[in-house]
């Protein structure tokens, strides 16, 4: 993994509002796969007290997208076209980390999917799976 790519994902992660809202931050950035963490707060609770659906869907789309912008050229950012998320049991912790991979590159398409865990106490365990389609799209000027 370049430099260049790891600023190239950083900007981007950067100039989302919605991250900066729910607290999340890139946790670690490799070739193929990257992971997102954020902290459980207050303002991102549902009404039993754990973690919103939201918060692990947010953070498991955007681990999942800049997983697949590891494998694109300079000039290219993604969109995601098809998301599927299964939770597996209530985001109960005093974090979220997504670690979003990618299953099968390519030139139109980007096959990546996500695991959200929920971290306690020490323990992790994890909450959602997510699968999801990708698609390059040209950088925004």
């Amino acid at each position: 993994m370049t430099d260049k790519m790891v600023d190239r994902i950083t900007r981007s992660f950067e100039s989302q509002s919605m991250m900066k809202t729910l607290g999340a931050r890139i946790h670690k950035i490799e070739k193929g796969k990257v992971i997102i963490e954020a902290p459980i707060l207050p303002s991102t609770l549902q009404q039993q007290g754990y973690g919103h659906a939201g918060l692990t869907f947010s953070i498991g789309d955007s681990a999942a997208g800049y997983s697949a912008l590891t494998l694109l050229p300079e000039g290219q950012e993604v969109m995601t076209a098809e998301i599927k998320i299964n939770l597996l049991a209530p985001a109960d912790g005093e974090l979220l980390r997504a670690e979003g991979k990618v299953v099968k590159p390519g030139k139109r398409l980007v096959v990546v999917t996500s695991e959200i865990n929920a971290l306690k106490d020490g323990k992790t365990k994890l909450i959602a799976i997510i699968q999801a389609t990708m698609v390059p799209v040209p950088l925004k000027p």
